[in-house]
C-alpha cells in the first residue's frame, strides 16, 4: 500500500488511537444485554425475569438510540455523549443495587429500560465521525466512494468483534468474580472510555447545526433510499436474532449447548474479516450489486443451516453465512452513507443500528417460542425467511436509482 494511500491519510489525521478507544468504548453495550440477564437470573433466582429484563435493555435503546443520534447532529456529539457516559454509569450501578435489593420487578425493569436509553450511540457517531473525516479529505476522484467503503467495512467488523467476544468477555468476568461484575466493568468501561471518545478530537468531524448552516431537515431522513437501508438493517437483526435462538435450541437438542457460542462466534469471525475486506472489491461491483450477491450467499448458508444435522455440517453453513452477512451489513451503512442529508449523518447511523436491535429482539422473541412448540428443526428455517426478506428489500433497492458519489 502506498505511503500516501487514502487509508493511510485517514488513520494519519485521526490518529491510530482513535481506533482502539472506539472499539472499547462500544464494549460495554455488548456486555450488558448478557450481563445484566446473567445479574439477575443470580439476584432473583428466575431466567423469566432474567430474561424479560435483558429485553428491556435492548427496548430502551430501540426507544431513543435514533433521538440520541438527532441531538448529536443539533448540539455536537461531545456534550450528547459526555452526558450520556455519565448517566449511564449511574443507572447501570443503580441497576445492581435495585437487582440484588428488595425492590419489586416493576422497578427492575424501570431501571433496566433507562440503562438501555441512556446507551451512548458510539457505534453510529463512530461512522458519523470518519465519514465527515473523509468528506473533508482531498482525494482523487472516485477515491471518496472507495475509502467510505472500506470505512463501513472496518466500521461492521469491529461491531462483529464485539458482539461476539462481549458475551464471553461477560462470562469470564462472572466466573472470575461475581455476576454483577459485569455490570459493574460495563460502567467503569462507559465512564472511561466514552468520555475518552467524546473528549477526542475527531467528535470535530461530525457536523452539527452550529457549523452547517444548510444542514437538511430531518423529514429527508425519510428518503426511500434510506428506508430501504434501514429495512435492510431490521432484516438483519430479524436474522440474527433467529440464528442466535434456532442455534441455541438445536445445540440444545443435539447435547452439546456448551458449543452454541463457538458455533456463533464461526459466523462472527468470518463475518469480520469478510466486512474488512469490501473495500477491496472493484468500484464496478457496484453497492447495489453488492447487496444481492453477499445476500444471496447468505441465503445458501442459511438453508444449509436450517437442514444441518451435527456440530460439523452446522459450523459449515454457518461459516459460509458469515462471508454474506458482513459484508452485507457493510454495504447497508456505505448505502446509507452515501445518501445521508447534510448534517444529518449521526441520525441515519443511530436509525440504522436501532434497526438492527429492533430485529434482534422480535426475532428472539418469536423464535424462541416457535422453538419451544414447534422444535429447532422448524425454528431454524426463521433465519431463511429473515434472509428472503432482507433480499426483497435488496431488490427494491434498484428502483430508487443511482446515488450521488
Amino acid at each position: 500500500m502506498e505511503r500516501d494511500s487514502p487509508i493511510r491519510t485517514l488513520a494519519a489525521s485521526i490518529g491510530i488511537g482513535y481506533f482502539a478507544i472506539a472499539l472499547i468504548a462500544r464494549l460495554p453495550y455488548a456486555m450488558i444485554v448478557v450481563g445484566v440477564l446473567t445479574m439477575v437470573v443470580d439476584a432473583r433466582g428466575s431466567l423469566a425475569v432474567g430474561g424479560l429484563t435483558s429485553a428491556m435493555v435492548g427496548l430502551g435503546t430501540i426507544a431513543t438510540g435514533p433521538l440520541i443520534g438527532a441531538a448529536a447532529d443539533r448540539w455536537g456529539q461531545r456534550p450528547v455523549l459526555l452526558l450520556a457516559a455519565l448517566v449511564q454509569s449511574l443507572v447501570l450501578v443503580a441497576l445492581v443495587a435495585v437487582a440484588y435489593g428488595d425492590t419489586p420487578e416493576g422497578m427492575l425493569l424501570l431501571v433496566s429500560v433507562l440503562a438501555g436509553a441512556t446507551a451512548p450511540q458510539v457505534s453510529p457517531m463512530s461512522r458519523a465521525r470518519l465519514v465527515g473525516a473523509i468528506g473533508r479529505m482531498r482525494l482523487a476522484r472516485g477515491a471518496h466512494g472507495r475509502l467510505q467503503e472500506s470505512t463501513m467495512g472496518y466500521e461492521s467488523a469491529v461491531d462483529e468483534i464485539v458482539f461476539v467476544f462481549g458475551p464471553v468477555l461477560v462470562g469470564v468476568v462472572a466466573i472470575a468474580a461475581t455476576p454483577a461484575a459485569p455490570v459493574l466493568a460495563a460502567a467503569a468501561l462507559t465512564l472511561v472510555f466514552v468520555t475518552a471518545f467524546a473528549l477526542h478530537p475527531t467528535a470535530r468531524t461530525a457536523g452539527h447545526a452550529s457549523e452547517a448552516g444548510d444542514r437538511e431537515p430531518a423529514r429527508r431522513i425519510a428518503r426511500p433510499g434510506i428506508l430501504l437501508a434501514a429495512g435492510g438493517t431490521l432484516a438483519t437483526g430479524l436474522f440474527f436474532g433467529a440464528m442466535l435462538t434456532s442455534l441455541t435450541a438445536f445445540a440444545k437438542a443435539g447435547g452439546f449447548p456448551e458449543q452454541t457460542g463457538i458455533l456463533y462466534g464461526i459466523m462472527g469471525i468470518g463475518s469480520a474479516i469478510l466486512a474488512l475486506g469490501v473495500g477491496l472489491l472493484p468500484r464496478r461491483f457496484a453497492l447495489a450489486w453488492r447487496w444481492i450477491a453477499f445476500t444471496t450467499i447468505l441465503l445458501v448458508g442459511a438453508v444449509l443451516a436450517a437442514g444441518a444435522t451435527g456440530v460439523l455440517s452446522m459450523g459449515w453453513a454457518l461459516a459460509l453465512a458469515g462471508c454474506g452477512i458482513g459484508p452485507t451489513l457493510a454495504t447497508l451503512y456505505a448505502l446509507a452513507a452515501a445518501r445521508s442529508p447534510r448534517g444529518r449523518e449521526a441520525t441515519v447511523m443511530a436509525v440504522l443500528g436501532s434497526s438492527v436491535v429492533v430485529g434482534q429482539a422480535l426475532a428472539s422473541m418469536i423464535v424462541g417460542s416457535l422453538a419451544e412448540s414447534a422444535g429447532p428443526s422448524v425454528a431454524l428455517w426463521a433465519p431463511v425467511v429473515a434472509v428472503v426478506l432482507l433480499l426483497v428489500f435488496g431488490l427494491l433497492n434498484f428502483r430508487v436509482g443511482r446515488i450521488r458519489p
